[in-house]
């Protein structure tokens, strides 16, 4: 009983302490639904100052050395909002804070905040464009950045499995 009760209060404190999540190796999420969820019909907020967004997210990355993933998407778009839906699963969303520190950053038409993807000297094409970032700002997946564009004919562990490949790529 004394063995179990260490045991419960060592994985108490771990669990209240300020180690990050990253360093505890949260898995890929497994066994999400073979069917996409309910898209979420307004991830992107249109009045937000993008490029302080995406500045806090590579301060919080140097500290916390977690990689960055900045969503390039809109709320128009059916592929962006289901790939939103997925990052909002129970099962998805504490592996996505444990690895990154995300942005979700609104482009509308294509028309605006495209300078923040072009100084990684990334051309958004179509959304969703998910860049996986070094904390020191090196893209990881730049050879991917078109495969989300159909996040809607793929299941979410396929979404999720590609990221984590992407996410790899800085080990």
């Amino acid at each position: 009983m004394r063995r179990f009760a260490i045991t419960m209060l060592a994985a108490s404190l771990l669990a209240s302490s300020a180690v990050p999540a990253l360093a505890l190796g949260l898995p890929t999420p497994s066994g999400l639904p073979a069917q996409q969820t309910v898209p979420d019909p307004h991830p992107y907020d249109t009045n937000a100052d993008a490029k302080a967004q995406v500045a806090a997210a590579f301060a919080k990355a140097r500290q916390s050395g977690k990689n960055v993933l900045i969503d390039f998407g809109a709320n128009w778009c059916p592929d962006c909002r289901m790939l939103n839906s997925v990052f909002q699963m129970p099962q998805v969303t504490p592996w996505k804070n444990s690895h990154f520190e995300t942005v979700m950053v609104n482009v509308d038409r294509f028309n605006v905040n495209m300078d923040i993807p072009a100084q990684y000297g990334v051309k958004v094409k179509q959304i969703p464009t998910v860049l996986i970032l070094t904390p020191d700002g090196k893209v990881l997946n730049a050879d991917g950045t078109l495969t989300l564009g159909n996040a809607r004919s793929m299941s979410p562990q396929a979404q999720v499995d590609l990221i984590a490949s992407w996410d790899a790529r800085a080990k």
